[in-house]
């Protein structure tokens, strides 16, 4: 990697990011989809817990209710997670670069720069996703369509605020964290690349302390982006400071830490399954890059000699 440039890096990185994200948010949605139904409002009341609340989805819904929204999921994940990625190994590379920047500062830093440009394409696609799992009817392309004539384009980035709030000091927790484990590991074995098991407990590690840190600000984000399903409801919230306030004041403890089980399960798992399917899959596209360049070279060397 580190003979390669910085665009390389990135493209590399976004290539295994949109492959990692696809298959990541595929395997965990029903585990969102349950803590999407315990943080919206008037779940207190309507779940006893995550067990009762996927009880009550399977009967309901059956199957299926577990995976409402998931083509949006899919095509999403896919663009947000390349989009991170990439811009983490455009960082990353960029920052090491530069003279003076201090190494302990580039997986942060890198990180915010990923969380601030992939939020643009990730909080429409949590709109969309996180309205069905409340229960809206239809598939993906008509809660699209339904939210655009309601709210205007708007709409899409209800709870933007809340979710850059969380994504921001989530990511960057979740990314340095696990950055700096893996320089760890790597440094101890002297190998290239992480062991399959040191990439899943350390993605687990991180994801859990990153999850456990900001679930706050992801039930102020929930009630933000599912509350316009009904836009002439008489109960509305208004900003990340007003609906945290209004929680705390409502609910509590318990409100603003709603869902945080399975909230930590699913961040843990998606973190293990994420970064190890993401380093996974860059090694591969590293190796087949490398294995292209040195073909390239050779066949010039072949010309050249002619």
């Amino acid at each position: 990697m580190n003979n390669l440039t910085v665009l390389e890096r990135a493209a590399i990185g976004a290539a295994a990011g949109g492959i990692a994200g696809a298959f990541t948010y595929a395997c965990l949605h029903p585990l969102d989809t349950i803590k999407t139904r315990l943080q919206t409002r008037g779940a207190a009341e309507a779940y006893k817990g995550s067990i009762d609340a996927a009880v009550k989805i399977l009967q309901s819904k059956g199957l299926a209710g577990f995976y409402s929204g998931i083509s949006a999921v899919i095509v999403g994940s896919m663009v947000s997670s390349a989009i991170y990625f990439g811009t983490c190994e455009f960082g990353k590379s960029f920052l090491s670069k530069v003279a003076k920047f201090p190494p302990l500062l580039v997986p942060p830093v890198a990180g915010a720069m990923g969380n601030i440009v992939s939020s643009a394409i990730l909080v429409p696609k949590e709109v969309i996703t996180q309205r069905m799992q409340a229960g809206a009817k239809g598939r993906s392309w008509n809660v699209l369509m339904r939210t655009l004539e309601r709210d205007g384009l708007k709409g899409l980035y209800v709870g933007y605020s809340a979710a850059l709030l969380r994504n921001l000091p989530s990511g960057v927790i979740n990314f340095s964290t696990f950055e700096y484990l893996r320089v760890a590991w790597l440094r101890v074995s002297g190998q290239d690349s992480l062991e399959p098991w040191q990439s899943v407990s350390s993605g687990a590690l991180a994801g859990a302390i990153a999850a456990a840190l900001t679930t706050p600000m992801d039930v102020v984000k929930t009630r933000l982006m599912t509350q316009s399903r009904e836009r002439a409801a008489a109960f509305t919230y208004e900003g990340v400071t007003r609906t945290l306030e209004r929680i705390w004041i409502e609910e509590g403890w318990a409100g603003v830490t709603r869902g945080m089980g399975p909230r930590l399960l699913h961040s843990a798992c998606f973190s293990a399954i994420g970064f190890f399917a993401f380093e996974t899959a860059r090694f591969e596209i590293l190796k087949r890059h490398v294995a292209n360049k040195q073909a390239e070279m050779l066949e010039v060397e072949v010309d050249e000699k002619k």
